[in-house]
């Protein structure tokens, strides 16, 4: 027998036990397990068969390990017919989580039970594919087509109360998931309960299929994996047959396995969890953290600590008055108020974190206990150098320093102090307690400890965390102003706003860069523009400055009412901003610009090859120390389509020599602008990709 399904006899049961931690993943050698296992209590002369999970779960879901690799024997749409086909009554015991196949091994049994904290969930679609070994057809027909449909094409999870309700488990009790299934089979062999197939049961009724195609592909944005799950489901209920619905699931499943959008959600999938494995901080111990400082509670500070203080942690808020204290109390509350209508967060635990865990003050001294402090004041480097000059002086020895900066040059904020070693980056994105990218950005002189500590703060906060090296913008903000300056020279040239935001809602981002720039607050990128033009830009740059027109007016987005868009009824509504069109045609008739036409098509092309073309600068110079960690952060912190994987996975996907055709074509027109990168250049030439280097790293 397998050595990670086990096998007994209790009476007339045969128990399968599956010990392959940590999640019981089905791996081939627990697919033959089963296999065997039901094999052997068919010649054991049992009458039924018991199957559940030893450890912290059910199979909960696929073995990672084997993705992209040929299939082995037995094949899981295989081994779930074959245990449905036995002649025994066989009962699934739920427990933890049966995600995925599990769920399908679970479904091909005839009778399930679970615990009261059983999640249970199909959540393919978020790899780009659909289940695949019976899923769209058994679910439909013990859960209906409309309650499939929401598990199969959302992906969510789904707790054991609702799963009963709808008839993806025939129990729920309290215990051992061993004792409580044991249990449940002699009664069902007491009162003579007949084995139930799923497959044997009547198809469901159908529903306006073509209607909720066209709904999940709007809602997924361009993803195809939930929309092509809608036409699996309508095959259980207008196949022929059962085993003509499997082969419909199967063909529609095999479809989505050669699609790029499969390659680029497995490649985010993994990319996640290699984001924080960095050779450098093995072995190394974080700094214990217990208490943090915010200085600073405006929206970016109060959101930094509502997140801490959702994780535990207690925190000194430092504001310059007791006025502005208070504001950024209120602000917190807020926050926290949100956590409890979304059921993250009970009221007496709101109330105990308000009343216990949170301290306000006007004075630095009140920071001199705390573990690290995170600075979040404007983005100015004076103000910036001299609060840290002050919490070198007030913070303990050994205390981190942090600073949110969103482009500053860390090194110099850290030259402020006497102890460079300890300060570090953590980048957080607004609202912080809701947007779950961290770039921590590593001077030159941070200590590894202090850099684990970030990577520490971050995985306890619920973030996930990418390392950046130090430039102006690090590195999603240097990428995004690459792509930015894209869409303002489309814009002089002839494209609108809302013309470039629409075509980049269809390719799949949340939003365009206009709408965004709306809700990040116009003043930011207007600082940011004239910090650069105090530096002094290259002769050869393109310039424009119709947006500083709407800031010198007072119109900084969405807090204001009013940006590239006017926005209504607590921002809830939009609509163009009549006053944009005429200030572009008047600096491109200043400028002596005939503007020209772009398609769709050209809009997002550019778009995106100039984020990928900076991502391969950013990557070469090391400020990123692979593709992945660019992917990762543009997935989390600007809204790229997760189905493309990244830019640079995009990238690779469309072919790299391809990508740096387009850029020398379009070097002619802007020599300064369009210049490929060494990296990019070289993988091209060479026939490799970007992922070749993840997987070098």
């Amino acid at each position: 027998m397998s050595q990670v399904i086990g096998y007994e006899k209790v009476g007339d049961i045969a128990v399968l036990s599956a010990n392959n931690p940590p999640v019981n993943a089905l791996g081939a050698e627990v697919r033959q397990g089963l296999l065997a296992g039901i094999e052997r209590a068919e010649a054991d002369g049992v009458r039924a068969v018991l199957i559940y999970g030893e450890g912290r779960t059910y199979f909960a879901g696929a073995d990672i390990r084997e993705f992209g690799k040929p299939p082995q024997d037995p094949w899981l749409p295989a081994l779930c017919d074959r245990i449905e086909a036995s002649p025994l009554l066989v009962v699934s015991s739920l427990h933890g989580t049966a995600l995925g196949g599990g769920l399908e091994v679970a479904l091909s049994c005839h009778f399930r039970i679970a615990p009261p904290l059983t999640k249970v969930g199909l959540p393919e679609v978020n790899l780009g594919i659909i289940p695949g070994a019976g899923g769209t057809q058994r679910l439909p027909r013990v859960a209906g087509v409309e309650a499939a449909l929401d598990m199969i094409t959302t992906g969510r999870h789904v707790q054991a109360s609702e799963a009963l309700q709808m008839g993806v488990l025939d129990k729920v009790q309290d215990g051992d998931p061993r004792e409580i299934g044991l249990a449940f089979v002699r009664d069902l062999l007491d009162t003579g309960a007949p084995r139930r197939p799923v497959c044997e049961m009547a198809k469901p009724t159908p529903i306006d299929f073509d209607a909720t195609y066209d709904a999940v592909l709007k809602k997924g944005r361009g993803q195809l994996s939930p929309a092509i799950a809608v036409r699996a489901v309508q095959a259980s209920c207008e196949a022929h047959d059962f085993a003509a619905g499997q082969a419909r699931e199967r063909e529609l499943f095999t479809e989505l396995m050669a699609s790029d959008q499969r390659k680029g959600l497995i490649h985010a999938f993994f990319a996640e969890r290699a984001v924080s494995k960095l050779p450098e901080l093995q072995g190394i111990k974080p700094r214990e953290l217990h208490q943090i400082g915010v200085v600073g509670g405006g929206t970016m500070g109060a959101g930094i600590a509502t997140s801490a203080l959702l994780a535990g942690l207690s925190v000194v808020l430092l504001e310059m008055s007791v006025d502005a204290a208070k504001a950024a109390k209120d602000r917190i509350a807020a926050n926290l108020a949100g956590a409890v209508k979304r059921g993250k967060l009970s009221p007496d635990a709101q109330v105990e974190i308000l009343e216990n865990r949170i301290t306000l003050s006007t004075d630095y001294d009140a920071l001199s206990g705390v573990d690290l402090v995170i600075e979040a004041v404007f983005e100015d480097m004076e103000i910036k150098k001299q609060v840290f000059a002050k919490l070198d002086a007030t913070c303990k020895s050994g205390a981190v320093l942090a600073t949110n900066t969103s482009y500053l040059d860390l090194n110099e904020i850290a030259a402020s102090t006497g102890r460079p070693s300890d300060v570090i980056g953590l980048h957080f994105f607004s609202p912080a307690h809701v947007m779950k990218l961290l770039e921590i950005v590593v001077a030159d002189h941070t200590a590894p400890e202090v850099i684990a500590t970030g990577f520490a703060l971050g995985k306890r906060l619920g973030k996930v965390s990418v390392r950046a090296g130090v430039c102006d913008g690090f590195i999603g903000n240097r990428i995004l102003n690459a792509y930015r300056t894209c869409a303002d020279h489309m814009v002089l040239d002839g494209a609108s706003p809302f013309q470039i935001d629409a075509a980049l809602t269809g390719f799949g981002f949340a939003m365009g860069p206009f709408a965004v720039s709306d809700l990040a607050g116009l003043d930011i990128g207007w600082a940011a523009r004239k910090r650069k033009r105090a530096s002094g830009l290259d002769p050869r740059a393109r310039d424009s400055f119709y947006a500083d027109k709407l800031c010198e007016a007072g119109n900084f987005g969405q807090k204001t009412g009013k940006g590239y868009y006017v926005y209504e009824q607590g921002n809830r509504n939009r609509r163009p901003n009549p006053e944009i069109m005429p200030l572009i045609e008047a600096e491109r008739a200043a400028k002596g610009i005939s503007p020209r036409e772009f398609t769709d098509e050209e809009i997002v092309r550019r778009y995106m090859i100039a984020m990928v073309n900076e991502a391969a600068k950013v990557v070469g110079e090391g400020i990123a120390r692979r593709p992945l960690d660019v992917d990762i952060t543009l997935l989390y912190g600007y809204g790229f389509p997760r189905y493309w994987g990244g830019p640079l996975k995009w990238a690779d996907l469309q072919g790299l020599s391809n990508v740096l055709d387009d850029i020398r074509r379009w070097s002619g027109e802007d020599p300064y602008y369009w210049q490929p990168a060494p990296l990019l250049e070289k993988l091209a030439t060479e026939g490799r990709c970007f992922d070749d280097l993840n997987k070098a790293s």
